[in-house]
């Protein structure tokens, strides 16, 4: 849960209430009427891409070098069309991790090679990197294309890979130094990875932003283009129609409730879970995302800003008994509210049908357990305690919401996902903690100085401040090293989750991105003027054919 300035006051009081407000919705019923201007191609559209879906498929089977297969898959990925193509990804990439590259003198190949195997969780050794170290303890000379490929590589780390932490500073220092001297596309590509290195990339932003750099090289495939171009129009149009249902839904719980103190967020919050869930297959998964993060958003915005002590005990109860004669307990301005939870909970249900249905009583469980925890935080605010960092982040990773929204990413998900699968999930293992306290530091590391006045919940910065008697400058440097090394642990558990199918690792790396993405320089949730360009090319502008 985001901390935000509270003020505390009685349910009794007569006096209007102060609390945070919030600037208004920039899209408001924007998407309730629009339609993309390639909406009467799509019949046509749809008929082109399925024969290019083919023939990008016949050269995939018949790309057969090692060089060739590493560049064609990572374009795949980078465009947004791996998905298409899983099987024979698969079997392309099971060939490379048992060919023979240790001997390979080729910095880029190799480094190729090594992100490619690691995002799709083989655990090779980062020790393949070592032939490119020289007795100074720098890496060889090499070009700017082998040493991009290092950088991103490297990305891929865990704890106490020396090797790929140096080879981190290194890459860095020379890109950035070759950087004013090269040309576009290789130019655009170089300073892009520098602001975020590939493998923390969202994958649809990075298919809008890489497919006019594709369109540039001159090794590009027609194809390819093509198909890229039209399978992301087409997907548009998808957005489109779940942004119009999203937003309708926002409309109807307002007509309801009385909710004016909340952040009017619907477009950023799907922006937001479509980044984690872009693939074609997901649309429900984004829906379900979508909503239940619109929820756990007006009660982090109750338990944060506007609810008094004794309305936010009534509402925790009342979602801990999950009825509608519950209602009675509430404020007169969440009755609305909860009625239309309980009924948004009922419809995923009846989406799931009889067979999957059963994925929303997990989903249930854990909003009862996000409210416990926002209690914890309630009770640590009025009592003005600060916490250990231990005791901070075995509440905290939770209330950042990460862990409940990766069982809503699952609820929509496909056959694969199985009961055991959320009850592994419930269990909270450690790849899931490390998951949760990598988007609670990364959020802290943007929300803290914005949430010095007023009364919230301590942050990490704040936890380490007084544990270790440091200075706020000094605990952010240390929490930026935790958050990294959380990412790490991340990437360490995906490694050895071999009892777990790769969708369960995707899908969190792909939420993980996204905390990347939005927590970056600032909240650009909150402060959602800053997504207003990038909203636009998803969601409102066609690539041009």
């Amino acid at each position: 849960m985001a901390s935000s300035p509270r003020a505390l006051h009685s349910s009794n009081s007569e006096e209007p209430r102060k609390y945070t407000k919030f600037h208004p919705s920039l899209w408001g019923d924007f998407f309730l009427t629009y339609q993309p201007p390639t909406t009467p191609q799509s019949a046509s559209m749809k008929e082109r891409a399925e024969m290019l879906r083919e023939d990008v498929r016949n050269i995939v089977k018949g790309t057969k070098e090692l060089p060739e297969i590493l560049n064609l898959i990572i374009t795949l990925q980078r465009l947004g069309l791996d998905s298409y193509y899983e099987s024979e990804i698969d079997k392309l990439l099971h060939g490379v991790y048992k060919s023979d590259c240790h001997n390979d003198n080729d910095m880029n190949l190799v480094s190729l090679r090594f992100y490619l195997l690691r995002k799709n969780g083989y655990n090779v050794s980062s020790d393949v990197f070592l032939k490119f170290k020289t007795k100074d303890g720098n890496f060889v000379n090499a070009d700017t294309r082998s040493l991009l490929s290092l950088y991103n590589a490297s990305y891929l780390r865990t704890r106490d890979e020396k090797v790929l932490d140096e080879a981190i500073s290194y890459t860095t220092c020379r890109l950035q130094d070759a950087l004013p001297h090269l040309e576009s596309p290789l130019a655009m590509e170089v300073s892009s990875f520098l602001d975020i290195p590939l493998f923390k990339k969202v994958g649809i932003i990075e298919a809008r932003s890489y497919i006019p750099i594709y369109e540039k090289e001159s090794t590009r495939n027609e194809a390819i283009l093509e198909f890229a171009k039209l399978n992301f129009n087409i997907q548009q149009l998808v957005f489109c129609q779940e942004l119009k249902e999203c937003t309708m839904w926002w409309k109807d719980i307002h007509t309801k409730s009385k909710l004016s103190f909340v952040r009017d967020r619907i477009v950023e919050l799907y922006f937001w879970m479509n980044n984690a869930c872009y693939y074609p297959t997901c649309s429900l998964s984004r829906i379900v995302l979508t909503k239940t993060t619109a929820i756990i958003t007006i009660l982090d915005d109750i338990f944060d800003t506007y609810g008094t002590t004794e309305e936010c005990m009534q509402i925790a109860e009342a979602i801990y008994r999950w009825d509608e004669s519950a209602v009675s307990l509430l404020p007169e301005y969440a009755k609305g509210f909860y009625l239309c939870l309980l009924d948004t909970f009922t419809s995923f249900e009846d989406e799931l049908g009889p067979e999957k249905s059963y994925r929303v009583f997990y989903l249930k469980e854990r909003m009862k357990h996000l409210v416990r925890l926002y209690c914890n935080e309630l009770k640590w605010r009025n009592e003005d305690y600060v916490p250990s960092m231990s005791e901070h982040l075995q509440v905290t990773m939770e209330t950042v919401g990460s862990v409940a929204l990766t069982c809503a990413a699952f609820v929509g998900l496909g056959d694969i996902i199985t009961r055991e699968a959320f009850e592994w999930i419930l269990s909270c293992p450690q790849f899931f903690k490390s998951f949760a306290i990598f988007v609670r530091l990364t959020n802290d590391l943007v929300t803290t100085q914005r949430e010095q006045t007023g009364d919230h919940s301590p942050s990490s910065v704040h936890c380490y401040m007084k544990e270790h008697g440091t200075t706020m400058q000094d605990a952010f440097e240390k929490i930026k090293q935790l958050s990294e090394d959380s990412w790490k642990d991340m990437i360490q558990g995906s490694l050895m989750l071999e009892d777990q199918p790769k969708v369960v690792p995707r899908t969190v790396v792909d939420l993980s991105r996204t905390a990347v993405y939005m927590y970056k320089q600032c909240d650009t949730f909150t402060t959602s003027e800053t997504l207003k360009e990038i909203i636009k090319l998803l969601f409102v502008e066609p690539i041009p054919e």
